[in-house]
């Protein structure tokens, strides 16, 4: 499991991007992926899936 800040997120469009803390990277996140309501700045945990277009944050939760 990472960890990583809600860089963005669009709650009505309903994506938005986690940057991981370890690596610095980006990952898209789609609502689909969220098992907690999330806003810009919040400590996440997360799991990483190839998803269509790339890598995504999956199962995020804030911690």
């Amino acid at each position: 499991m990472n960890k990583g800040t809600v860089k963005f997120f669009n709650e009505t469009k309903g994506f938005g991007f986690i940057v991981d803390a370890e690596t610095g990277k980006e990952y898209f996140v789609h609502v689909t992926g969220l098992s907690d309501k999330i806003t810009e700045k919040d400590e996440v945990s997360f799991d990483i899936e190839e998803g269509r277009k790339g890598l995504n944050a999956v199962n995020v939760k804030k911690i």
